[in-house]
């Protein structure tokens, strides 16, 4: 794999970690919070929102070398990363049926990466 290849990967992995993190902070900013919308705001979703912004930086690293509909291809890559997350951090179940949407967009994305390189 060639350097340019290389650091599109570890902007991937970097944007797909930055996402991750930022969902299970809000999501357990958002159990610690009231109903109202200034309870909403704690250090937990502050830091979420920072994570978002930060990895949002990386995909526009991302944007600068691949085609939209290849980059966002790639980066569905997180809602199987999120998914698994809430499973391990959070003990949220996975059935069956959940377990085999994972599966088919993992298999999407790498019919898209196949494709693509």
């Amino acid at each position: 794999m060639n350097t340019a290849k290389m650091r599109l990967v570890v902007y991937y992995i970097i944007m797909v970690g930055m996402t991750v993190a930022a969902n299970l902070l809000l999501k357990s900013g958002a159990e610690k919070s009231g109903n109202s919308l200034i309870e909403l705001f704690n250090i937990r979703i502050l830091f979420g929102f920072v994570f978002f912004g930060l990895a949002a930086c990386f995909y526009i690293l991302v944007l600068t070398r691949l085609p939209l509909n290849v980059a966002q291809s790639f980066a569905a890559i997180q809602f199987v990363a999120v998914i698994m997350a809430a499973h391990f951090f959070l003990g949220e179940p996975i059935d069956i049926t959940r377990a085999l949407g994972i599966f088919l967009i993992f298999c999407g994305i790498v019919l898209v990466g196949k494709s693509s390189f």
